[in-house]
Formats: C-alpha cells, sequence, structure tokens
C-alpha cells in the first residue's frame, strides 16, 4: 500500500515542477501561486485560516505571505471585527493573474484526468477526501509537537 502515497508523491510533485517552472517569470516560485489562488477565492481570510485550508504550517504561510506583499500580489488589512487580526486580499496586480492561475490548473487537472470517466473522477475525488479526513487528526497532533505512536 506505500506505493498509493508515494504515486501521490509524484503527482504532487509533478504538478509543482511544472506550475514552478510555468511562474518563474512572475516571480511566483515555491508553492506561492498556491497561495495567491486562495486568497483570491477566498478574499479577507486571514492567516490561520489559510494555514488550515492548505495544511502547510502558519510559519511557512507568513513566509510566503510576507514575499507575496512584498512583490504586490497581496495587501493585509486591519480586521473591521478583530484588530488583532489581519486579512489577506489580493492586489490589482493579484487579481490580474489569477485567471492566468485559474487557467493553469484547470489544464493541469484536464491533462491528469484525461480518459477518466465522470463517475471514476467522483469516486477519485471521493477516496481522496476519505483519505485526508484518516489523515487529519494524525496531521493535526503531529504539529502540535505530538509523536504518533506506530
Amino acid at each position: 500500500m506505500q506505493q498509493i502515497l508515494r504515486k501521490i508523491g509524484q503527482l504532487s510533485r509533478c504538478f509543482e515542477t511544472i506550475s514552478n517552472i510555468e511562474f518563474k517569470d512572475y516571480n511566483l516560485g515555491r508553492g506561492q501561486y498556491l497561495y495567491l489562488v486562495r486568497i483570491n477565492e477566498n478574499p479577507g481570510i486571514i492567516q490561520g485560516q489559510l494555514a488550515e485550508l492548505l495544511n502547510i504550517d502558519r510559519t511557512s504561510v507568513a513566509k510566503a505571505i510576507k514575499k507575496l506583499e512584498s512583490n504586490g500580489w497581496v495587501e493585509k488589512r486591519e480586521s473591521s471585527l478583530n484588530k488583532k487580526e489581519l486579512q489577506l486580499f489580493p492586489t490589482e496586480k493579484g487579481k490580474d493573474i489569477y485567471s492566468f492561475l485559474k487557467r493553469e490548473g484547470d489544464y493541469s487537472s484536464e491533462v491528469a484526468l484525461r480518459d477518466f470517466s465522470e463517475e471514476e473522477k467522483q469516486i477519485l475525488l471521493s477516496m481522496l477526501d476519505r483519505m485526508k479526513q484518516n489523515i487529519e487528526p494524525d496531521w493535526q497532533l503531529v504539529k502540535c509537537g505530538i509523536k504518533r505512536d506506530y
């Protein structure tokens, strides 16, 4: 069964490599496009929510946001509900590139799922959702510093 996770890892690395190369001209490397896409899809999201959405630690999110902000892709604004929280919004530059990023994501999905029936796509999505639900409790524990017992 290790082969399943290895294949998922290979797919993930393929997509990340393709995206990092294709987005290099835009100065969007090291997965930063993922953050920019999610911020465009969820304007006003706070960093903690973004970290949870992407299953990435808060420190990595903070570094990526800082770089996106310094490159003019996103901006932080004070929350009207909680002055301690900063909401994330795409800038005009960030909004302008979103359609390009979305087209790339749609194209990659189309290529990866070529020759899959709609039923197969739904089954695959359901299985991946179940896998995420299964691993989520371990992810929560490990990110809090608790070692798994295996």
